[in-house]
C-alpha cells in the first residue's frame, strides 16, 4: 500500500516519497524499511534519528527532524488507530452455515452472515445481516443481534438480549447471565433467590472484551450505551446503565443498580458500590474504590501510590492513629480559642 493512499484516506498531507510502499506499522524502534511508525509524543523525538522505519507518522512541529517520507497528522495516535484497520490480519469470514450448528425453527437469519460450528440459536432468536458467530457460541430465546456484530468462540448470550449493530463480543464473555441477586428470609434463616426478570441492551459499535460478564436487571435492564469499550473481565452486575463511549478497563468490578455517565474512563481494577451516580465525562483512576455518587467531571483517585514496602507499613501505621490525633488537635484549637 502506498504511502499517499493511507495519507489520501485520512485526508493528510504527506512530504517526501509519497510513493513510498506500506506493508506493515511498528514501533520506532522495531520497524523495518517497508514498515510505517508513529511518533506519538514528543519523549520519543530522539529515537527517530536511530528508527529503520520507511516512512513515519507525526505532527507538523516535528517534521523537520526526519529526511524521509512521513504523514503529517494533528493526532499521530488517532492516526495509527485508523490506519490500523487497512493492516489488521483478522480473518474475515464468507458466509456459511456449519452442519454442526444447531439453530431453532423459529430463529430469523439475516443475509450473508456466518456460523461455525457447534453454535446453539434459540427460538425467536432475530440475527440480523453480516453477522459472525465463532465456534461453541449459545443464543438463548428471543436474542437480537444488529447487523455487522461479532461473536467469538464460546460467547454465551442470555435469553431476550438485545446487541446492537457492529458490536464486538471476545471469547468467553457472558451477557444476560444472572445478577447476584438475594434477600435473607428470617423463618427459612436461609437467601431467597431474587428472579432476574429484565434483559441486557447493549447499544451499537460497543466492544466487550474476553471473559467479561454483564448480567441481567431485576427490575430494570442493564443498559450498555453506544460506543462504550470494555475490557476484558470487567463484571457488570444487575441494572447497570452505563453512558455512550465510556471506557472500562480490565478486571473493574461495577455493583447493581449503579449509573455511569457518558463519555467517562474507568481504569483497571476500579471497584464501584452499588445505587451510585457517576457523571458524564469523569475519569477514574486505576484500582480506585468508589464509595459514593460522583456529582462533577473530573479526575477522581483514590487509595495509595507504590512506595518501599518499610515507608508503606509506616503510614499505614499513622493512618490508624489519624482520628486520635484529630481529636488533639481539636482539643488543641479549643484551648487556643478560649485563650484569646
Amino acid at each position: 500500500m502506498k504511502l499517499k493512499d493511507i495519507a489520501d484516506s485520512l485526508n493528510l498531507e504527506t512530504i517526501g516519497n509519497a510513493d513510498t510502499e506500506i506493508s506493515g506499522l511498528a514501533s520506532l524502534g522495531n520497524a523495518g524499511p517497508n514498515d510505517l511508525a508513529f511518533l506519538f509524543s514528543s519523549s520519543y523525538r530522539e529515537s527517530l534519528a536511530f528508527s529503520a522505519a520507511g516512512a513515519f507518522v507525526l505532527k507538523k512541529e516535528d517534521k523537520d527532524l526526519i529526511d524521509g517520507p512521513a504523514i503529517i497528522s494533528p493526532n499521530p495516535r488517532a492516526s495509527w488507530a485508523k490506519i490500523a484497520i487497512f493492516f489488521d490480519p483478522s480473518p474475515t469470514k464468507m458466509p456459511f452455515i456449519s452442519p454442526s450448528a444447531t439453530i431453532s425453527d423459529g430463529a430469523l437469519l439475516g443475509k450473508n452472515i456466518a456460523i461455525d460450528p457447534n453454535v446453539n440459536i434459540g427460538s425467536g432468536a432475530v440475527i440480523g445481516d453480516g453477522v459472525i458467530i465463532g465456534s461453541g457460541c449459545t443464543l438463548g430465546h428471543g436474542v437480537k443481534i444488529g447487523n455487522r456484530t461479532r461473536l467469538y468462540p464460546n460467547v454465551v448470550v442470555y435469553h431476550d438480549v438485545v446487541i446492537g449493530e457492529d458490536c464486538v463480543l471476545h471469547a468467553n464473555s457472558v451477557v444476560g447471565s444472572d445478577g447476584f441477586g438475594y434477600e435473607f428470609d428470617e423463618n427459612s434463616k436461609s437467601f431467597i433467590k431474587i428472579p432476574q426478570i429484565y434483559g441486557v441492551s447493549i447499544g451499537d459499535h460497543v466492544e466487550i472484551g474476553a471473559c467479561t460478564t454483564i448480567d441481567r436487571g431485576a427490575l430494570d435492564d442493564t443498559v450498555i450505551g453506544a460506543g462504550c469499550k470494555i475490557d476484558n473481565q470487567v463484571q457488570i452486575a444487575h441494572g447497570v446503565r452505563i453512558g455512550k463511549h465510556t471506557v472500562i478497563s480490565g478486571c473493574t468490578g461495577i455493583s447493581g443498580s449503579t449509573k455511569i455517565g457518558e463519555y467517562c474512563l474507568i481504569g483497571g481494577g476500579v471497584g464501584i458500590v452499588d445505587n451510585i451516580e457517576i457523571a458524564d465525562q469523569v475519569e477514574i483512576t486505576g484500582m480506585s474504590l468508589v464509595n459514593r455518587s460522583i456529582k462533577e467531571k473530573g479526575r477522581y483517585s483514590s487509595g495509595t501510590i507504590m512506595m518501599p514496602g518499610a515507608d508503606w507499613k509506616r503510614n499505614a501505621i499513622t493512618q490508624t492513629k489519624l482520628h486520635d490525633m484529630y481529636k488533639r488537635l481539636r482539643e488543641i484549637e479549643k484551648k487556643i480559642a478560649s485563650s484569646e
